[in-house]
Formats: structure tokens, C-alpha cells, sequence
């Protein structure tokens, strides 16, 4: 009987472990969710380029700005108008969500992902891919669809973006080069 290769379930978990391990030394904020399945979880928070945003997108990034701004204006200088320190393409902060899981399916590890918006909007599928095209080699369309889909998380049943698991090594292996590049 021919055996068929790949990660068995256990092997993930104990290569969690090790990610664990690292992750603590490293303080960079992945953790265990245990559920019906484990699975690893980051959260982080950060900016992104808002060049490459769609338009909704950029107007919320121009009303962060601004609404910051005129938190942190005196109401008795009437010199200063709201959002005039605001640079004419300022960062789009989200909040960014990281699952890694077993695929059963493909005996391998998935990422899942979401991003939203500080006022909690998620972001679209046109840009995710408005994010992630600069980093494909190749940027057809075609790509983009089999890299990066919305699917169904298969343990919470919410709608989450998958890095397709055989475009995995592809698209990781800039990430890891320039991380071992910065000691990371």
C-alpha cells in the first residue's frame, strides 16, 4: 500500500510547539486557540500603504486623520482647521488577523486572515489583492485567484481570506529571506 505524503495532525501540533517556542523568544504575539481543532493565532496591528487601497479605503484613512487631528486641536486657536496637518496620502492602520490550521485536505499547514479598518470595516477582497499583487512575481489575475480566495474559516464558520495551500512556499519565501536578512 502506497503511503501518502505530507504533515499528519500530530506533526502540526508538535511543529506548533516549536513556532511557540520561537514566537515567546521573540515576543511577537502568535498563541494556541484550542477549539474542536488547535490552531495558531496572531493579531497585530499596523499600516498599509494607502497607494495601493482602493478608494473606500482611502477615505477612511483621510478621516482618521483628520478626526485625530481635531482630538489633539485647541478649541480656542481658531487658526488651526482640522486635518490640515494630515499628508495628502496618509497610512491606512488595520487590524490584522492570523490563523494557521491543519488542512486535512492537503496535509499541510492554511493560513487564514482578515483584515479590518479601526472602525472595525473589513476590508475587501480587491484589497487584499491590491496589498499582496506587489509581492506575486507574477500578478495575473489568475494568480491572484489561486493565491489568495474568501472562504469559510472551517472552525469558526466566519468568512476569512486564504493563502492557497500550494501557493504557500511561493508567496512565504520572500517574507522568511527578508526576516532572516533583519535577524528576525
Amino acid at each position: 500500500m502506497k503511503m501518502i505524503s505530507g504533515l499528519d495532525e500530530d506533526s502540526f501540533v508538535a511543529c506548533c510547539r516549536l513556532v511557540l517556542q520561537k514566537s515567546e523568544e521573540l515576543r511577537d504575539g502568535w498563541r494556541w486557540e484550542q477549539g474542536s481543532e488547535g490552531y495558531l493565532r496572531k493579531t497585530v496591528l499596523h499600516s498599509v500603504s494607502i497607494q495601493e487601497a482602493e478608494n473606500s479605503e482611502r477615505e477612511i484613512a483621510h478621516k482618521e486623520c483628520q478626526s485625530s487631528e481635531a482630538v489633539l486641536l485647541d478649541d480656542e486657536d481658531d487658526d488651526n482647521v482640522a486635518g490640515a496637518n494630515c499628508p495628502a496620502d496618509p497610512p491606512l492602520w488595520v487590524h490584522s488577523e492570523f490563523h494557521v490550521l491543519f488542512s486535512s485536505s492537503y496535509r499541510t499547514p492554511v493560513m487564514f486572515f482578515r483584515s479590518n479598518t479601526l472602525e472595525g470595516r473589513a476590508l475587501s477582497l480587491d484589497a487584499m489583492w491590491s496589498f499582496i499583487k506587489p509581492k506575486l512575481k507574477s500578478s495575473s489575475e489568475e494568480d491572484l485567484l489561486s493565491t489568495v480566495t474568501q472562504q469559510e474559516h472551517p472552525l469558526l464558520g466566519q468568512t476569512f481570506f486564504m493563502l492557497h495551500p500550494c501557493k504557500t512556499n511561493t508567496f512565504m519565501r520572500p517574507v522568511l529571506q527578508a526576516a532572516q536578512r533583519e535577524n528576525r
